[in-house]
């Protein structure tokens, strides 16, 4: 049984974090992540509440390979996936790389200089988190 604990780090504009996933009690997976702050729960600006959701696997054209929060409240299509930027824009598209979702990565830094840490890494932290749990389900709790 794979089970997931993601302990939030409130900062004034967004949430960092820290995501562990345990297998049989034994930790597998560690690594950070960031989300928009909290805005009772408003979608596209504010990351979901604290509680236990389902997490499955979930395929799609933008982003092929990814985990999906089920059963949020008020909420659809809250996803776990590469992302750097939340409120500050990525220089690439010109906009947030999340509206609600987690994404993964390992370490912060200021990748724009806009005075605000980003996430470090994502794309190769989602890759080994996809390598480990692939495409079993798991149990999110947010504390």
């Amino acid at each position: 049984m794979i089970t997931a604990t993601l302990t939030r780090i409130p900062q004034p504009s967004q949430m960092l974090g820290k995501l562990i996933v345990r297998e049989n009690n034994a930790v597998i997976f560690e690594c950070d992540t960031i989300e928009l702050p909290y805005l009772n729960n408003k979608p596209q600006v504010s990351c979901i509440p604290k509680g236990a959701y389902q997490v499955v696997y979930r395929e799609s054209a933008k982003y092929p390979q990814h985990y999906h929060v089920l059963d949020v409240p008020n909420r659809s299509f809250i996803l776990i996936h590469q992302a750097n930027y939340v409120g500050s824009k990525n220089p690439r598209t010109h906009k947030p790389d999340l509206l609600g979702c987690i994404g993964v990565g390992r370490g912060y830094a200021d990748l724009n200089g806009d005075g605000i840490v980003e996430l470090t890494r994502s794309n190769a932290t989602l890759k080994q988190m996809l390598a480990v749990i692939g495409k079993k389900s798991f149990t999110l709790t947010i504390l």
